[in-house]
């Protein structure tokens, strides 16, 4: 039987700070794989080590011990410059706020994120928008659109270069529960269509439309 390589898999992670005389251990062999069509839900209570799991998943922070890998290829251990251009191709980083630069247009944004990962493309990006709903704001700067309009728009950058693996981070957190719901629906969709899809939140609503939840408790999976 042929083995399916996970879109993106976290093998063994440690991560530790130190303050002083104190350590305090972020993650303690954190292993887990989210494979292409999947949404998977992370919970767990705050200080569980979540948010430091998914900078390790995305590159913006190095594991002390194990590796992340995206598809065949490993992400951790690497110089940031080639961590960043790996990023850039393969993982689309969705959160609450601060993935829209606010004076650039919403179709500005996307372009951004094209030309990071050397795939401009502008007949998708004008499809995306299209099907979140802002192809009538894309001109429009992103600090003067609405709350459902940032959220969308946030999806949509994360989307922009056609990434094998989304990562979200609390993204429906400061939402109304019509459109908490709509951004969930647009993930799932995603999810639908092969791309990997995990989302670190406390919602009850995130959990229910995931396929698998892996709950991490004082930097553990539950039941490793």
């Amino acid at each position: 039987m042929a083995v399916v390589t996970a879109a993106i898999e976290a093998v063994e992670l440690y991560r530790f700070y130190r303050a002083g005389d104190e350590e305090t251990l972020a993650l303690r062999g954190v292993s887990i794989r989210v494979f292409a069509g999947e949404l998977v839900a992370v919970v767990g209570p705050s200080g569980s080590g979540k948010s430091t799991l998914l900078a390790c998943l995305a590159g913006l922070d190095e594991p002390d011990g194990g590796q992340v890998r995206v598809g065949d290829v490993r992400l951790s251990h690497r110089p940031e410059r080639e961590r960043a251009a790996l990023r850039a191709r393969s993982i689309g980083m969705l959160f609450q706020s601060e993935n829209l630069l606010p004076h650039l247009t919403v179709a500005g944004n996307v372009d951004l994120v094209q030309h990071l990962a050397g795939r401009v493309d502008r007949p998708f990006r004008d499809r995306l928008l299209g099907e979140l709903g802002l192809a009538d704001r894309a001109g429009v700067p992103a600090g003067r659109l609405s709350g459902g309009e940032t959220a969308r728009a946030g999806l949509a950058v994360a989307l922009a270069a056609e990434p094998a693996v989304v990562l979200a981070d609390e993204p429906t957190g400061e939402l109304d529960d019509t459109t908490e719901l709509r951004v969930l629906e647009l993930l799932r969709e995603r999810a639908d269509t092969g791309v990997a899809v995990l989302v670190v939140s406390h919602s009850p609503a995130v959990a229910a439309v995931a396929e698998r939840r892996i709950e991490l408790v004082d930097g553990r999976v539950r039941g490793d």
